[in-house]
């Protein structure tokens, strides 16, 4: 509404950075599974890995920057993030 977001989004998708590593890795997964966040992905850039958790599933996976990473919660719709330029 116009006072802002009231709930969670469903997808985040995190660049992890030097200076925030340990807090995206740890504080925030914990944060955004108990928000009710549906699928977070870490995409880290310094070691060419995207770590995906679909929170509703219970699912983690690991990939590399040139594999087709599939979203959990949107069926058939995949991102490939050496194709966005990291």
């Amino acid at each position: 509404d116009e006072k802002g977001c009231h709930e969670a989004p469903d997808w985040i998708i995190e660049i992890v950075s030097p200076s925030t590593r340990s807090r995206d890795y740890m504080v925030k997964q914990y944060e955004y599974r108990r928000a009710g966040v549906r699928e977070y992905w870490i995409v880290d850039p310094s070691k060419d890995r995207v770590m995906t958790m679909d929170f509703e599933q219970d699912e983690y996976e690991e990939y590399t920057f040139s594999d087709e990473v599939p979203v959990g919660i949107y069926p058939g719709f995949s991102l490939k993030i050496e194709d966005a330029g990291l």
